[in-house]
């Protein structure tokens, strides 16, 4: 955090993207309560596969163990798109999954999607509930975009690259096109912005401390 400090200021928030709790059809679970009732009911039995160690859909997956107290076997792949097949195939149990990557295998029902992890639902999604709808309250985990300058650039500066940049983001071409992508548009004043990312750097070391990761 401190490096953070001494070498960017912030401008705005861009957009937050959650993640979907997928699961294999075959999963005796439909909701996030079920799968949650089974996983316990199983303890240690269940998989969820992610795009490696210390990935964010590893870490997400995490978050939610220690939140629903359950114990589920990560298995590490090398990318997401190895952990989809997998999951498709019922190599896997569950996997949080990138909306993009997901989307159209829930349509095609070759996977089941049980909840979003951001705190609300997805506009590209919106028929999936959160994970706080679905009884972890506070859940809020979520991939994001946020633009910074180099420390020590002039307010007068940062201010005027704030209101353009915000503009810009909000305009009809630029929503359309990350929300195609599964994100949120979310803009912010550099002071809302430099608050968020102290929470999230909190936020994720947890998650990192939980999970064990490493570098490999």
């Amino acid at each position: 955090m401190r490096r953070y400090r001494q070498d960017f200021a912030p401008l705005t928030l861009v957009a937050k993207v959650p993640l979907v709790i997928v699961t294999h059809p075959s999963v005796p679970a439909k909701t996030v309560k079920e799968f949650v009732t089974l996983a316990k009911t199983n303890p240690g039995k269940l998989t969820y596969g992610s795009a490696g160690n210390g990935s964010s859909n590893h870490l997400i997956g995490e978050m939610f163990k220690a939140a629903a107290s359950v114990r589920i076997v990560h298995i590490p792949y090398k990318g997401g798109a190895p952990a989809m097949v997998a999951l498709m195939s019922g190599e896997l149990d569950m996997m949080v999954g990138q909306i993009p990557s997901v989307r159209a295998q829930v349509k095609a029902g070759r996977v089941r999607a049980l909840a979003i992890s951001g705190a609300k639902r997805s506009v590209a999604m919106p028929d999936v509930p959160t994970l706080i709808e679905s009884g972890l309250p506070g859940f809020d985990a979520t991939s994001w975009y946020a633009i910074v300058a180099p420390a020590g650039t002039p307010k007068p500066i940062v201010d005027r690259l704030h209101g353009e940049l915000v503009k810009a983001i909000n305009s009809k071409e630029v929503r359309g096109r990350l929300g195609e992508e599964g994100a949120d548009i979310e803009t912010t004043t550099p002071e809302q912005l430099a608050a968020f990312i102290r929470v999230e750097i909190e936020k994720w070391a947890r998650a990192v401390k939980i999970s064990g990761a490493r570098l490999d």
